[in-house]
């Protein structure tokens, strides 16, 4: 028979009052699923879903319980949080939380709400990486304190992943490219992301989403001491539900030449609060760029089909693949593929050569792009059903960890040069 609390030691803590609610710490801006089979429990969580605290977060309460969550997960990507109530003995929610596990995607955190006081499933929980257990009955506060205590940690890691794009050559679309995947991350997979556009001279995220907020990432990056989580909600443009914009300014009224680490502290603000920071980085090079792009959690080149975009790849790759040894490669977008009247190395040619598998070879299409680009609408808002908008999607799920990519046998990028330059090499 399965050792209860009161046989093995101290019980789980029981619910903290709530006169201590004020100390809940308000939920980031996280997805949220929860899979219940009581309606009480249902009802806290739809309660909790609408209380000020949970503004940023999105949650949605199914039925089903832990079951339900593994036919749910099947076909669909998990969110940053799930949240999963069970009336099982310990062996049965051990065995149901391995299945889970199977179709998990990394990051995603589980809380676990039973209806046994039992401190050695408790332990047996946390030892197998579920976040918190709750024992029903359990109140709003309960449920938020969990969700807060797992995000507010001081030890734990940062919230968001970040991801940069930057473009191999000035011009090769990774603005454009930039803000389709992020669109696609808040969309598609139902995950709060933000764009920050580092192009604060001649940045178009505005432009692209539509939006013209009178504070961006120029109020933060100038005056770093006022960066937190209070600042940069009055900076972030709302540009849907899930997605939010810190803008670059659309004047030049001011220069600006920053210091190495001028964007570090916004962007680690950012990070601390959204699961998903979308970098979109302008075609230069200096000591804050290289400091950014050695410094974020995943890189993605966008470059055109020609000679002068390969080489400047093969220096970005070659140059992260040296400052940043412990991290995976860089991901390659081909970008304007089958341009009329253009000559261009093949996807395969290039891919070979770079020694990478692209993410994805998007073609030239000029009449979407360029309807997309004029409306301040993305590809999938235009078109969903579009070929194109399948890509973004295929990248969003690769930069998030939802999806892998091939590796091509190695080539020497030397052909290539003496191909297109008509002189060998040495």
């Amino acid at each position: 028979m399965q050792q209860t609390a009161l046989e093995t030691g101290p019980a789980i803590p029981e619910e903290i009052p709530q006169a201590s609610a004020d100390d809940i710490q308000p939920i980031p801006r996280i997805a949220i699923q929860a899979f219940c089979i009581s309606p009480d429990v249902s009802a806290v969580l739809e309660q909790a879903s609408t209380d000020r605290r949970m503004a940023r977060a999105h949650m949605k309460v199914h039925m089903g319980g832990i079951p339900a969550a593994i036919d749910f997960y099947q076909t669909a990507p998990t969110p940053n949080l799930i949240v999963l109530e069970s009336k099982d003995q310990a062996a049965a929610i051990m065995e149901q939380l391995q299945q889970l596990s199977s179709v998990c995607d990394s990051g995603t955190k589980v809380v676990v709400i039973g209806h046994t006081n039992d401190v050695l499933l408790y332990r047996e929980l946390l030892r197998c990486g579920i976040s918190e257990y709750i024992v029903a009955p359990i109140t709003i506060f309960d449920t938020m304190r969990a969700f807060g205590d797992i995000y507010h940690d001081p030890e734990a890691e940062p919230l968001g992943r970040t991801i940069a794009f930057v473009g191999a050559k000035g011009g090769c679309g990774s603005s454009t490219v930039a803000h389709n995947v992020a669109w696609s991350i808040s969309s598609t997979y139902q995950s709060n992301a933000v764009v920050a556009d580092l192009d604060l001279a001649f940045g178009t995220a505005g432009l692209d989403f539509n939006q013209d907020p009178p504070q961006g990432i120029a109020d933060a990056v100038l005056s770093p001491e006022r960066v937190d989580d209070m600042f940069l909600e009055r900076i972030l443009a709302k540009c849907t539900d899930q997605l939010s914009l810190l803008a670059a300014p659309s004047t030049l009224d001011k220069t600006y030449d920053f210091k190495e680490n001028a964007f570090e502290s916004v962007i680690e603000a950012t990070r601390q609060g959204v699961p998903c920071v979308v970098l979109d980085l302008p075609h230069l090079w200096t000591d804050w760029m290289r400091y950014t792009l050695c410094a974020v959690d995943d890189v993605v080149i966008v470059a055109e089909p020609d000679l002068a975009n390969l080489r400047n790849a093969k220096n970005l790759i070659d140059l992260l693949a040296q400052t940043r040894p412990n991290d995976a490669a860089a991901k390659l977008v081909i970008n304007k593929v089958g341009m009329p009247k253009r000559p261009e190395i093949k996807p395969e040619e290039i891919a070979a050569s770079l020694d990478l598998e692209p993410v994805a070879v998007l073609p030239f299409d000029c009449a979407v792009f360029g309807t997309a680009a004029n409306n301040g609408q993305m590809i999938a808002e235009l078109d969903p059903k579009n070929q194109i908008t399948t890509q973004f999607d295929f990248i969003a799920q690769v930069t998030t960890g939802r999806a892998e990519i091939n590796k091509p046998k190695k080539r020497s990028l030397l052909p290539f040069l003496e191909k297109f330059t008509g002189r060998k090499t040495a």
